[in-house]
């Protein structure tokens, strides 16, 4: 059903391999039924009496404003001014200053995500700032004693003047403790430049005092923003967010982005740019890099760059990578990314076109969602790298027709070292079976050092291929896809906070919050421990949680060893017989010694660390056990008859059984399946929104806008 929606309109949405611009517009009003009623009864009122821009926002008020009217919309804590147009009908309305309210479950997310991230980073900021005015002050009181000890005393000199200073009387001088009311500061001078344009003195004390007072500073850059509405939000609903700079090319959208700033009375912490979103990147990167040229020795320069930067554009941000990374902080900026061309990294439809922007193969199957996320990911990557630049994906959703990631960019050249080893390959057989091999491109192996006290890792070829040309499973012919991000999508720390932030917010705030924790607690059970994660989660004495205290060697080189899902519906049609129940299947996987959870990605689906060998064995028993198929039914030779494996029975009767093969080594040891119900149900009962249905027809990005 998803891609169905990528067949007719991605054809014409993907006609440029690059879109370094963006033009968006608002919808009519009537596009939003939930305001009509509002709508309707304030239209009562003369449009010469409607309030403007200074009016308080509220939701369905009209607002007049340069001989246009308004219809204020409000989502979260922020409010945008829609224009009304006459004489339109529903679903024809030509969009202005786009806004599109399936989104609002995007920016409910980002907004939680910002304020988890932003509490840890702001908190080090603190720390860190503290600790250089200590260290400053420290030094400043060490070359003070040592300028006192180093100086000569000076003998007084005798002279006429010397009697008359000592015959001062005592009492005209002021003790220090004693207030003097007609005592006053000198005000500090005005230059006359600025005095005819009514200056007025500044105290400096005051503006030192404000500046403390502010803390340290947390920016945002949203850089493809049409209206506006995510810098509104951010500036209404993240309490430390001191400024955020809302850039879009389009005069006509930057205009709009004015008029809600004022409007919602943040005129003050949103910064309007008016300028492509490359040129506005990159201009930062040319400044930093200016000021570095340009200090003297070790000198502490300002930085400009941003602790965020949100790029959300129609269609692919592939464009906008390479600036964004260097125009993001390196000391752990959080980079939040959104692309909406799933016709291009979620199906086989465009391949030359994928490779093109991602620099990736996309693969045939049904769990191409998530490699579309890895192939992202890896062009993420990929673009930091060259700079130094390593990611830390936090969390990386596929959501309805886009996808949306948060990573970390941290500068260290050790840590980007080991990206080789964490990007792969895909051996899938797409027109058989619909199973996976997995090839790494290199392979970090850790060896001990010298002394023999530690191990330090090696980075180096590794072995190829994984994979025979034929599947081993249904003898298909396999198809290459990637290279793709090999690691974990994942951060389970970082999602735990953001669901904590979700936990503690208002649903009249966020209007997608039940989806939103819906989503973040199925990413979070997807993370499936290796063996040696589990022991060391056991002696953490936190079992069931990754804590992270800091990234070792052997975190940067864990890669995901279970890095997709199969979905069973899927299998069972190869197969000709009936699906299984999904607890009688993970009740059987789990009976067998495997983990079972899903994927975020499709309703329905299991992540197991079940081999594909087990997977097609448990099936097989359903068939014999709970659900027989006609075997006459089914042509010899076809797939169905290749994974029933029912060739292996006429040669069974006719004579000796045949040897089991490599791929069946798991299986020989398996004695019985038990299709157990019980074992495979939910332990957790907490009723959530994990996969939501479509709300309306032609749910999706909606059409691009033609504005100039």
């Amino acid at each position: 059903m998803r891609l169905s929606l990528f067949s007719a309109s991605y054809r014409s949405i993907v006609g440029n391999f690059y879109r370094p611009r963006r033009s968006y517009y608002l919808p009519h009003v009537s596009a939003f039924p939930l305001f009509k009623r509002t709508h309707s009864v304030l239209c009562a009122m003369s449009d010469d009496e409607l309030p403007g821009l200074d009016a308080t926002p509220a939701n369905g008020q009209r607002i007049k404003h340069d001989n246009v009217i308004y219809t204020t919309v409000k989502e979260g804590l922020a409010h945008i001014l829609v224009p009304e147009q006459k004489d339109v009908k529903d679903g024809q309305e030509v969009q202005q200053v786009f806004y599109n309210p399936i989104q609002q479950f995007n920016r409910d997310l980002t907004v939680l995500a910002m304020k988890a991230y932003g509490k840890e980073k702001v908190k080090q900021k603190k720390v860190a700032s503290e600790a250089r005015s200590g260290k400053f002050a420290e030094k400043k009181r060490k070359r003070k004693e040592q300028t006192q000890s180093e100086r000569p005393a000076k003998s007084p000199k005798l002279g006429d003047d010397a009697g008359a200073e000592e015959a001062v009387d005592e009492s005209a001088v002021a003790p220090a403790d004693t207030e003097m009311p007609d005592a006053k500061e000198p005000e500090p001078a005005i230059p006359e430049q600025d005095k005819e344009l009514g200056a007025q003195p500044s105290n400096g004390a005051d503006a030192a005092k404000e500046k403390k007072s502010s803390g340290v500073e947390f920016t945002i850059l949203d850089a493809l923003s049409a209206s506006g509405l995510r810098a509104l939000r951010y500036a209404h609903e993240i309490p430390f967010l001191t400024k955020v700079t809302s850039n879009d090319l389009l005069k006509v959208a930057t205009e709009s982005i004015q008029r809600n700033a004022i409007h919602n009375g943040l005129a003050d912490k949103i910064s309007v740019s008016h300028d492509d979103a490359l040129a506005h990147m990159y201009s930062v990167v040319v400044d930093e890099l200016r000021k570095r040229s340009g200090r003297a020795g070790k000198a502490i320069i300002a930085s400009n760059k941003y602790d965020v930067i949100d790029l959300d554009p129609y269609g692919s941000a592939a464009p906008f990578l390479d600036a964004a990374v260097q125009a993001i902080r390196d000391d752990g900026g959080l980079l939040c990314v959104t692309c909406t061309d799933s016709g291009v990294w979620a199906s086989n439809g465009y391949p030359e076109k994928c490779y093109a922007l991602y620099g990736g193969v996309p693969v045939k199957g049904w769990y191409s969602h998530e490699v579309g996320l890895r192939i992202v990911l890896h062009s993420i990557e990929t673009a930091a790298a060259k700079y130094g630049l390593a990611i830390e994906p936090l969390l990386s959703l596929s959501v309805d027709y886009y996808m949306r990631v948060f990573v970390r960019v941290t500068r260290s050249p050790a840590m980007v070292k080991f990206q080789g080893g964490k990007n792969m390959v895909v051996y899938s057989c797409g027109g058989g079976c619909g199973s996976w091999t997995t090839q790494l491109l290199m392979k970090n192996k850790p060896a001990p050092n010298k002394k023999g006290s530690g191990i330090f890792y090696k980075h180096g070829f590794t072995k190829a291929p994984t994979a025979p040309p034929l599947c081993d499973h249904c003898g298909s012919v396999t198809h290459l896809a990637g290279p793709m991000y090999a690691g974990r999508i994942h951060d389970p720390e970082f999602v735990q906070k953001v669901i904590d932030e979700a936990n503690e917010a208002s649903p009249e705030i966020y209007g997608t919050l039940p989806r939103v924790k819906g989503m973040l607690y199925t990413a979070l059970e997807e993370f499936l421990p290796t063996p040696q994660e589990v022991e060391a989660q056991k002696d953490s004495g936190k079992l069931g949680k990754v804590v992270k205290k800091k990234v070792t060697e052997a975190e940067l080189a864990a890669i995901d060893p279970y890095p997709f899902y199969f979905y069973p519906a899927q299998v069972a049609g190869l197969m000709n017989c009936q699906s299984p129940p999904e607890a009688h299947l993970k009740g059987a996987l789990k009976g067998l010694g495997y983990r079972v959870t899903r994927s975020h990605c499709k309703a329905g689906s299991i992540k197991t660390d079940a081999p594909w060998s087990v997977i097609f064995h448990v099936f097989r028993e359903w068939v014999r056990q709970k659900a027989p198929v006609k075997e006459a039914n089914i042509k010899e030779g076809s797939l169905a008859w290749r994974l029933l494996r029912l060739g292996e029975k006429q040669e069974t009767t006719e004579g000796a059984p045949p040897e089991p093969t490599k791929v069946d080594e798991a299986v020989s040891k398996i004695t019985e399946v038990v299709f157990d119900e019980e074992l495979g149900r939910e332990e957790n009962k907490q009723k959530l929104v994990r996969y939501q249905m479509n709300p309306k027809e032609n749910w999706g990005p909606m059409s691009r806008a033609t504005g100039k």
